[in-house]
């Protein structure tokens, strides 16, 4: 028997930016700067949802010269299904939500 979890704020996020950019296809690293996450949390989030058959994933074509290829991600069919619902349950992409709250800082005065 498969449980399925509710996605996390950061995959609701990473979700509903792909879905307000679809047709056009993002890249990781844009994802990162537009959502303020780091790619250690980004990069696995695409992973899995490539692995779910949520994001469609290809080798940039023609990068610049310079510059090695990127992958590119988009929504799937299932994947904006997945928006949709999301969406129905109220589900929120919240920037707070997804941003690591400030570390205390050590030793200060005050």
């Amino acid at each position: 028997m498969s449980r399925q979890r509710r996605p996390s704020p950061q995959m609701i996020a990473v979700l509903f930016t792909l879905a307000e950019r679809a047709p056009q296809q993002s890249h990781g690293y844009d994802l990162c700067q537009a959502l303020d996450l780091k790619a250690g949390t980004v990069y696995p989030l695409l992973k899995r949802l490539d692995e779910r058959g949520f994001v469609e994933t290809r080798w940039e074509q023609d990068p610049p010269q310079g510059r090695p290829a990127r992958h590119l991600y988009r929504l799937s069919t299932a994947g904006a299904d997945l928006v949709a619902e999301l969406r129905e349950q109220g589900a929120v992409a919240d920037r707070a939500a997804t941003a690591t709250p400030p570390r205390p800082v050590l030793g200060s005065a005050g």
